[in-house]
């Protein structure tokens, strides 16, 4: 698997792409001219409903009875009308309920909107896991928003990409993912976010998730977007997990110098072909430090902000 396609993820749907397909908005209304549509299986649909407007619904019926959807294989899902008051278990529902019309299906993307169309943390999402209960086959899935976000202990065999884009990601949610049994997965990655938006894991809660017991497969974890980097770090630094991953990161959150100094002083790192540390705080000292120890590793030390406790911030929160 090439990682480094989704290091620019939320840039790559802004551009119009998503798991190497270009995005299509699926048909709306009858007034559409179908001839003018894309074969099913050439491109990413993305269904949804703009805030305040529409109806998810029908626009959901529409798409799958306008579209073969036998033979699509990426699907996105934007708005569901008003989703900073209704959560997203009505748009699982109906995924769910239709699944037998998405045999092909293996990429998801729930809750894929922009900050105008709501804030991430204003997102209200919901138990996402009948999802992959109803799609065995499901390889991708990624949701974006926090807030009222569940993840039960579940089992899947083939995931291999698993994405979730908060500005706080619940505890619960984190403790769940480490405890399911996710033989097949190889990226994970979590923005924890700040405690002000729900983000109240731990690395006590991280624990599972750093064994790699469960995880057989990964080759990428990205444990990023923490106010407690640093303590993140420490952690990394003696995980279990680390010594077969390909690449790491702990982005665009408040690391400083004590954890970048947990870094250097933890097991070798060397054996990394990525080390992404973008968004942090450290000074530039460890900066050119960091650089020499790991001179063999691709390292992203961009975006270096204030190193002064007072004033650390994650780059995702609201």
């Amino acid at each position: 698997m090439d990682y480094a396609e989704f290091d620019d993820a939320v840039d790559a749907l802004r551009d119009g792409v998503y798991a190497g397909l270009p995005i299509v908005h699926a048909p709306e209304s009858d007034d559409e001219d179908p001839q003018g549509l894309p074969a099913p299986e050439a491109a990413a649909w993305r269904i949804g409903a703009d805030w305040d407007e529409g109806d998810f619904e029908s626009g959901f019926r529409h798409f799958v009875g306008t579209v073969d959807t036998t033979k699509v294989s990426a699907l996105i899902v934007g708005g569901w009308g008003e989703p900073y008051e209704d959560d997203s278990s009505k748009v699982v529902g109906l995924l769910t309920e239709h699944a037998d019309r998405f045999p092909a299906l293996r990429s998801l993307f729930l809750g894929a909107m922009s900050c105008e169309e709501c804030e991430i943390s204003w997102i209200q999402q919901s138990d996402v896991t009948p999802l992959l209960a109803a799609f065995p086959l499901l390889e991708r899935l990624e949701v974006r928003g926090g807030e009222g976000l569940l993840f039960p202990l579940v089992r899947h065999d083939n995931l291999r990409v698993l994405r979730c884009e908060t500005g706080g990601l619940p505890a619960s949610v984190v403790r769940g993912i480490g405890d399911s049994d996710l033989p097949a997965l190889e990226y994970l990655e979590l923005w924890l976010g700040v405690s002000n938006y729900g983000g109240d894991a731990t690395v006590a809660d991280l624990e599972a998730i750093l064994s790699g017991e469960r995880l057989p497969a990964l080759r990428h974890l990205g444990l990023q977007d923490s106010e407690i980097q640093d303590e993140v770090a420490a952690a990394v630094a003696s995980a279990p997990v680390v010594a077969r991953l390909e690449s790491l990161s702990l982005s665009m959150g408040a690391l400083g110098d004590e954890g970048a100094e947990a870094l250097l002083s933890g097991q070798p790192l060397t054996h990394l072909k990525r080390l992404d540390l973008h968004h942090h705080h450290l000074t530039d000292s460890m900066v050119d430090r960091v650089g020499a120890v790991l001179a063999g590793v691709k390292v992203d030390l961009s975006g270096q902000l204030g190193p002064d406790d007072e004033w650390r911030y994650v780059a995702v929160t609201e």
